[in-house]
């Protein structure tokens, strides 16, 4: 069976595809939409000239998520390298550039103060950043994004140590929209916690100012609906300073903050009236017991 398609025939049930290399920028660039980020990598881009031109489209480069790439991966000590952190700089740049300034989402690890410093200085949209496990980031670049990025309203800053409670403070004096701050470290003690794969020089590293942290974020962010500070080093001094400064708490994690008490959590939390959600420490984690004989008595067997 043939068919007229304009000036062009199609013959129906004989096998042929049709011309994709004939769609318009325009079908390409609804189509490629659909995709992931990952999706349009190893696909449409590898096909030919015009595809990749439409998949580096300012429009589909908006949200830069590589998070859903790094958990599709079984971590490793590589990804802690100069080397590595390169390769993620030099990608970070690069859609930066396509995005041609229109970047709104950031999601990435292990990348380092000079790319993020560039985003930081072409992308003021940014309204989501997360820059977890980067170890080479500091108050230097966050001072950028505070300065440039006032719409930012989401921050993920776990297992990131460069960053201190001074990036706190330019951040909330500047990013007055932020609402969900992630603040989370790296596990230390305890016999039952998750594997972690991370150089044991950086884990020495971990900020012991939770106190003041608190005390800024308290302060500085009282916009603030969902907070992660797991592992923290905060006390019931600090937790007070969030309770009395963030009232609009929805979501609040606090595992692993050890120096917290059961009555410390339900004291200053009875005032947070939009808690929907709070994540408390363990309690009563496993303690390993030494057995050593009295002196004088005979060694127990």
């Amino acid at each position: 069976m043939e068919v007229n398609d304009g000036e062009r025939k199609v013959e129906m049930g004989s096998g042929l595809c049709p011309d994709w290399s004939e769609l318009t920028r325009e079908c390409l660039l609804d189509i490629f939409s659909r995709l992931s980020q990952d999706q349009r990598c190893i696909g449409p881009t590898l096909v030919c000239k015009k595809w990749m031109s439409a998949c580096y489209d300012p429009s589909l480069n908006t949200i830069f998520d590589l998070e859903t790439r790094f958990l599709s991966f079984t971590e490793s000590i590589n990804w802690w390298t100069p080397e590595f952190e390169d390769k993620v700089d030099s990608f970070l740049r690069s859609v930066v550039d396509r995005s041609e300034g229109g970047l709104t989402e950031i999601r990435i690890r292990h990348c380092t103060e000079r790319s993020l410093s560039y985003a930081a200085e072409r992308c003021p949209n940014l309204e989501v950043l997360w820059i977890k496990s980067c170890p080479n980031v500091t108050d230097a670049s966050m001072e950028k994004i505070a300065m440039n990025c006032p719409n930012l309203r989401e921050l993920d800053i776990s297992y990131s140590y460069g960053i201190t409670h001074e990036s706190l403070k330019m951040l909330g004096r500047n990013c007055q929209n932020l609402k969900i701050l992630k603040r989370n470290l790296l596990p230390r003690l305890g016999p039952n916690l998750p594997t972690i794969v991370v150089p044991l020089e950086y884990l020495a590293t971990f900020p012991r100012y939770g106190n003041i942290e608190a005390k800024i974020i308290g302060r500085y962010m009282p916009e603030l609906k969902h907070l992660e500070f797991r592992y923290s080093t905060l006390t019931a001094r600090g937790l007070d300073s969030i309770c009395k400064g963030c009232s609009n708490l929805e979501y609040l994690d606090l595992c692993g903050c050890i120096s917290l008490t059961r009555s410390d959590i339900t004291t200053y939390t009875s005032g947070l009236k939009n808690l929907t959600e709070i994540i408390k420490p363990d309690f009563n984690p496993p303690i390993a017991i030494l057995r050593v004989p009295r002196p004088g008595n005979p060694r127990e067997e």
